[in-house]
Parts: C-alpha cells; sequence; structure tokens
C-alpha cells in the first residue's frame, strides 16, 4: 500500500488539460494513461504500482498492451493513488476531491474572550473591574486615536476579511460606550458618539462577514440608535444600507429594498449627500434585481449614475469614498448579473475587475476583487464560456486564498455547485485541482 508520503498531491495542470489524457481516461485506456504519467508527471511504472497498489508486472503488462483493467475497485484505487480526478474515469467525486473548507460551516461559537452581543445598548457589565484603565483624561487626541484604529480596521477588513477583527471591535466599541459614561468626556461627547456609531457597524460588518447574521443584525442596531443620538442622518443611511445587504444575502430581497429606500430618505437633501446617495441607489439596485424586477432595478442604477455625476469633486463622508467610479461599474454589472443578464453584466464586471487589478496599491480590495472574479466567473459560465469561467474563477481562488472571509467561502461554494453538469470537462477538471490545492 502506498504511504501518505508517496501520494502525489495534484497532477500538473497541462497533463490535466491535455486532449491526449483526458481521451486516454474517457475510454480507460491505462497503458497510455500510465505512459503519460511518466512522461508529463515524472511518475515512473515503479511508484504507479506502488500508488495504485498494482504488483509492478502487471502495471508493465498494461503498459505493453498484453492486460487490460476493468474492476471497478481498481480503478478507483488508480484514481485514488495517481490524484486522477474520478469524473475523468466515469467515476464519482472521489473523497479527496473536494476539500471541507469549500463546505460552509454552521456559524461558529463567538471567539474565546469575546463579548456577546447584548440585548441592550450600553454595557454595565466590567464596569468596575475595567474602570481603573480608564482613569486617563477624555481629550481630542484620544478621538483622533480612536478614528486611526477605526481606519486601520477598515483596512484589515478589506485585506484579510473581518472574522478575525470581531474581539478587537467588539472590545473597542465597549471601551467608547465606557468613555461615554464619564463626566469629563461630555465636551467630546458627539466625537464619541460618532465613533461608538462606526464600531457598531464595523462589529456589524465583521460578523456579516463572517456570515453570523444575527449577530450582525444586533450590532447594526446598536449602530443605529448611536448614529441617531448623534443626529447624523448620512450614517443612519449608511447602516440602513449595510442592512439591506444583508437582507440580500439573506434572500429577503423585499426587506432589502424597504432598507434601502429608508436609507434613501434619511439621507435626502442633508449635505453633499451625491455619493451617498448614489451608493445607496446601487444597494436598492442589487435588492430590485434578486426581485427579478427589471425596471426598477434599471430605475435605480440610473438613479446611482445621476446622483454620481452629481458628486464629482464634491466633498463626502469618509466611509464612503470607496464609492468611486470603478465601484460604480462594477457594481452595475453585479446588479445586472443578479437580474439574470450576462451579456450587459459581464463587459461590465470585466472592466472593472481590469480596472482594480491595474491599482497601483495592488494590496488593497483583496476581498472585493475575489468577490467580483466570482461574479465575472458565474456570468461568463452563463454565457457558456466554460474555460474563461474557470479561469476568472481560478484567480479569485488566488485572491481569496488569504482572506478570513465565510462570505467568500460561500461563494467558492455557490460557484462550484454550479459545474456539476461540467464535471469531466477539462477546464473543470483543472479548477478543481487547483481549489483543492488552495483549500487544503
Amino acid at each position: 500500500m502506498a504511504s501518505l508520503n508517496d501520494i502525489p498531491r495534484e497532477l500538473p495542470s497541462a497533463l490535466l488539460r491535455s486532449t491526449e489524457f483526458i481521451e486516454a481516461c474517457r475510454v480507460r485506456d491505462f497503458g497510455r494513461i500510465f505512459q503519460l504519467m511518466y512522461r508529463k508527471a515524472g511518475i515512473p511504472q515503479g511508484r504507479i504500482a506502488v500508488l495504485c497498489d498494482l504488483t509492478p508486472g502487471r502495471v508493465g503488462d498494461v503498459v505493453q498492451g498484453r492486460r487490460g483493467i476493468s474492476s471497478i475497485d481498481v480503478i478507483e484505487r488508480i484514481s485514488d493513488g495517481l490524484r486522477i480526478p474520478g469524473a475523468l474515469l466515469g467515476l464519482a467525486h472521489r473523497p479527496w476531491e473536494l476539500p471541507s473548507q469549500v463546505v460552509v460551516q454552521p456559524p461558529s461559537p463567538a471567539p474565546s474572550g469575546e463579548e456577546p452581543v447584548r440585548t441592550t445598548r450600553r454595557s454595565t457589565d466590567l464596569d468596575d473591574v475595567l474602570a481603573v484603565t480608564d482613569e486617563a483624561d477624555v481629550t481630542p487626541s484620544t478621538v483622533s486615536a480612536l478614528r486611526s484604529f477605526i481606519t486601520d480596521y477598515w483596512r484589515q477588513d478589506d485585506a484579510h476579511g473581518g472574522a478575525l477583527l470581531r474581539p478587537a471591535v467588539v472590545g473597542q466599541l465597549r471601551h467608547v460606550q465606557r468613555l461615554l459614561r464619564r463626566g469629563d468626556a461630555h465636551s467630546l461627547k458627539a466625537d464619541l458618539q460618532a465613533i461608538e456609531a462606526e464600531l457598531a457597524r464595523l462589529a456589524g460588518w465583521a460578523y456579516f462577514d463572517a456570515r453570523q447574521y444575527s449577530k450582525a443584525q444586533a450590532y447594526f442596531t446598536e449602530a443605529l440608535a448611536s448614529a441617531r443620538d448623534s443626529g447624523d442622518r448620512q450614517f443612519v443611511a449608511n447602516v440602513l444600507s449595510c442592512m439591506s445587504l444583508q437582507a440580500t444575502y439573506e434572500e429577503e430581497p423585499n426587506e432589502a429594498v424597504s432598507l434601502a429606500q429608508a436609507a434613501q430618505d434619511a439621507a435626502r437633501d442633508t449635505p453633499d449627500s451625491a455619493l451617498v446617495m448614489s451608493m445607496l441607489y446601487m444597494r436598492e439596485a442589487f435588492a430590485q434585481a434578486v426581485l427579478r424586477d427589471g425596471a426598477a432595478c434599471q430605475r435605480a442604477v440610473s438613479r446611482a449614475n445621476r446622483h454620481f455625476e452629481h458628486a464629482n469633486g464634491k466633498e463626502a463622508p469618509a466611509w464612503v469614498r470607496y464609492f468611486d467610479e470603478t465601484k460604480l461599474i462594477v457594481d452595475t454589472g453585479i446588479a445586472f448579473a443578479q437580474l439574470g443578464k450576462p451579456q450587459e453584466a459581464e463587459p461590465l464586471i470585466a472592466e472593472g475587475l481590469r480596472r482594480e487589478n491595474d491599482a497601483q496599491q495592488r494590496g488593497n480590495q483583496q476581498r472585493g476583487r475575489a468577490f467580483h472574479a466570482f461574479w465575472l466567473a458565474s456570468t461568463q459560465l452563463r454565457r457558456g464560456d466554460l474555460s474563461q469561467a474557470c479561469d476568472a474563477a481560478t484567480m479569485a481562488l488566488d485572491l481569496a486564498s488569504a482572506i478570513n472571509s465565510p462570505r467568500v467561502t460561500a461563494h467558492v461554494r455557490d460557484f462550484h455547485a454550479q459545474l456539476r453538469p461540467y464535471a469531466r470537462e477539462a477546464p473543470v477538471i483543472a479548477f478543481e485541482a487547483h481549489m483543492r490545492k488552495m483549500l487544503t
């Protein structure tokens, strides 16, 4: 029997895509398969015998054409030993082909040491213990440092996913809430309330990215209350837009439309709101697309574009500046893809992704680029271009490999499920091999 150290991790992609190899597998010409294994993968007959639990003599006879192989048990041993995908040999997927990470697991408990979600907005637990850490005066430099932390949290979220940020963000949120209860913070109350709202939104977003939607909803609700306390209507709209996006993910498009429209009402006629309104109309477009309301989706997209034109060069809150022309283009493509219009969607998503990949700071937008690449792959698949779709999905896997984001994992799972009808096609075989390499 082969040892684990003997088993090849993956066959070369060129071999898996080879027409000669695919045809040999299709007709189960194991003599030709073994020859190609040596020529293109460097696996000699002796090692083939060990890996497949065959005698060297039998392997030699097969190569020389003196014997054939028809036993399903032996064919399965060859598939498993040489890592030939089952679909190429007319078998079901072998157990080693699908890494467990592709299957999205149920929400996990909160990380060790993390504070559970409160049913009330203000935490009173631990105050006596932690009060000694809050003795320093609350000054403008305190506010500046907290805002700097938030900027860094968002950068980390974008580059690595939000799942790992939850303990730090929740801890910082509770710290700010303790500061707000202190008498000496009165002169900076408005600043601290704004920071409280932003941290609560960030906590909600981190749980949303971890696909723990109930906790995300609790923190978004907390952020909404804090934003209303601070009187910031645009930030109220921002939180509502996050809740709208989550409702879209949870397949509640009617709720998503209502939340997006409530966000528009909150931000409407506020100063310098053009870019905010553009983003909010795009949120509505996503929800209308899921509802398959083409006319409403197109109206929302048109309004998003019109407000974006008015926003050119004008001031906008820092939290919405990510919504640039590239983001508008790619989001319009995604809305059309959700609407079931791959012909219109593909060039927009491809152009947005090209701009993102050409950006000078390639380390940024890691998760966003992975999402957009998966959307491009899905759209190309709907258009019938299997090879390009698998190439785009391979790029998405490369981008996603350094991200701790269950939402990205869910996209991997969803796209892989779309490939089932094409399991024996060479591009799919190569993509699955790359998926195993990246996720195991």
